[in-house]
């Protein structure tokens, strides 16, 4: 997530959406409004949500998204399954490899960067 995506998916860009639609986040938590996206979901605007990650992570139960009968809420885990291990572990491998050579991390790869406090 970025300042840019932060809110992306909030109540103008729901208001625009078609009556009905359904909201699926399996990106990031703070890019979807979840203050606008209960009000919607209450409202009747929007027929569901399916959300894998949350602004708060890990979740905080008294999420009252989590009270309403048309959002499915998963935990963002699919880089814990057994089969993507060995990637994962390959590409942190070839990112230690870049910094110790001194080249530069692909931009996707970056969470904070240099001299960024957070």
């Amino acid at each position: 997530m970025t300042p840019a995506t932060k809110g992306l998916i909030g109540a103008e860009t729901i208001a625009r959406m078609k009556t009905g639609a359904i909201i699926i986040n399996a990106a990031r938590g703070g890019i979807v409004d979840e203050a606008a996206l209960y009000d919607a979901l209450v409202g009747g605007k929007l027929h569901g949500a399916g959300l894998d990650v949350f602004a708060m992570e890990p979740a905080d139960p008294a999420n009252p998204l989590f009270r309403l009968d048309q959002v499915v809420a998963t935990p963002h885990s699919a880089g814990s399954v057994i089969d993507l291990v060995s990637e994962i572990a390959r590409h942190a491998f070839t990112n230690m490899q870049s910094v110790l050579r001194g080249t530069p991390l692909p931009p996707d790869d970056v969470i904070v960067a240099a001299g960024e406090n957070k």
